[in-house]
């Protein structure tokens, strides 16, 4: 399997082992209503705080969302590694500048991802997944340091998000409408996504042109590219046009015993003058109550980037634009995450929490289920001011209720957590 070699990459391949154990402590006033709930807000480095949480929550989590750095030149690196070596404690204790894409960065962007990600598989369930947000800035980078601490095997697909609905004129080349969220399971053979509800968009194909008993159909095509060794004979529509066989290239899906049955039994539409190409009757009743799944997620359906700050800026009083995140997650984005990897009960983990998007998310699909079997998540956010005045708060006040911008009450959804932070100190006993 190729691998990614980078300056540096000897020093923090074992760096996670490395990383001494430290307690946490509560911080009562910066908790919120049930404390005991399960749920959990951690301030720290996240390298830290993982290796903290480690004996507490190893194999027990189902999905993992994270939202790092995209590495774009224009950003503060706060991160700190306090890697041994001095080459990377140099890099890792910079500010990363604007002179635009060099090799440095990328060494940087590597060397502070790859301990945190090989801690975050060790909290994965033998059915558990991770997805990661990012642009094409280290997609590649991601893609290798990823095969290599989860294994090619377990990598599951890469979605594309449409986070913009305009194209920005400034562009100087192409107009970046999307960005990458990649897919990896802890065992790709026993992790299985879960259908997608089925909205008003998927049940409108179906009709009833026929008046059948049955209810709701939509007709699919009987004709496809695979080969079949019976799927090759001729057919008579029921007004006698004789069709001698299927398009060229292409086979009947079902044998002419199997058809024929299926016309008997009224599952095959010819058009209302009984002259058209055989169609197969799809029943909504006998269709799954979900939808499988696909790749490319565009903003219609999940959100985009300006969905994404309208929410943030209407739950948390920023004093000034400059202070507002620049590019918060939409909801809708990580419900639809949480929805083909969770389920009622299980435990959903993002340790670059920032705004704290993916625990209001769970806060919404968990008013579909009784509490007792409400996901439960954990939050890691760095930055003491942006875990206690922005994750903090717009994880309480969705919980609790509070006022929008507009000065509208809205109701609070529950739910509460324990707010920690970092012990100082660490801790060498027996774990």
């Amino acid at each position: 399997m190729p691998t990614l070699n980078w300056i540096g990459k000897d020093a923090v391949v074992n760096h996670h082992h490395q990383v001494p154990f430290h307690l946490l402590k509560d911080v009562p006033e910066l908790s919120c209503s049930n404390p005991g709930s399960g749920n959990l807000i951690v301030q720290g480095d996240n390298l830290v705080a993982l290796k903290a949480l480690l004996p507490h929550y190893a194999g027990q989590v189902k999905c993992i969302y994270i939202d790092p750095p995209y590495n774009t030149g224009n950003e503060n690196w706060v991160y700190n590694d306090n890697v041994n070596s001095p080459l990377i404690r140099e890099w890792l204790g910079k500010v990363v500048g604007k002179e635009g894409e060099t090799l440095d960065r990328h060494d940087r962007w590597l060397c502070m991802m790859y301990p945190r990600l090989a801690l975050l598989r060790q909290f994965l369930r033998d059915d558990g997944v991770i997805f990661i947000s990012i642009d094409d800035n280290e997609i590649q980078a991601l893609r290798y340091v990823m095969d290599e601490i989860f294994g090619l095997d377990n990598f599951v697909t890469t979605i594309i998000w449409q986070k913009v609905y305009a194209p920005k004129n400034s562009a100087k080349h192409f107009s970046e409408d999307h960005d990458f969220i990649v897919v990896y399971a802890k065992n790709a053979e026993i992790w299985r996504p879960q259908l997608i509800p089925r909205g008003s968009k998927q049940d409108n194909a179906y009709k009833n042109l026929d008046n059948d008993s049955r209810g709701l159909w939509r007709a699919d095509g009987m004709s496809a590219r695979n080969p079949y060794s019976e799927g090759l004979y001729s057919i008579t529509t029921p007004s006698g046009r004789v069709i001698p066989g299927p398009p060229k290239g292409r086979y009947w899906v079902y044998s002419e015993a199997k058809y024929k049955e299926m016309d008997s039994d009224k599952r095959i539409w010819w058009g209302k003058k009984g002259n058209n190409a055989p169609a197969v009757k799809r029943f909504l009743t006998e269709v799954k109550q979900g939808v499988v799944p696909q790749t490319l997620w565009p903003y219609d359906e999940v959100g985009h980037t300006q969905e994404g700050k309208k929410e943030l800026v209407s739950i948390i009083d920023f004093s000034d634009s400059e202070s507002v995140f620049i590019t918060p997650k939409p909801m809708r984005l990580i419900e639809r995450i949480l929805q083909v990897s969770t389920s009622s009960g299980d435990l959903v983990l993002d340790s670059f929490a920032g705004s704290g998007t993916t625990r209001h998310a769970t806060l919404k699909l968990n008013q579909d289920s009784p509490r007792s079997e409400h996901r439960r998540f954990i939050l890691v956010e760095m930055e003491p001011r942006i875990a206690k005045d922005i994750t903090a708060e717009r994880v309480r006040r969705p919980a609790e209720g509070y006022k929008n911008a507009k000065g509208e009450k809205i109701d609070g959804l529950g739910g509460g957590f324990r707010f920690q932070s970092i012990l100082r100190g660490t801790f060498h006993g027996e774990l």
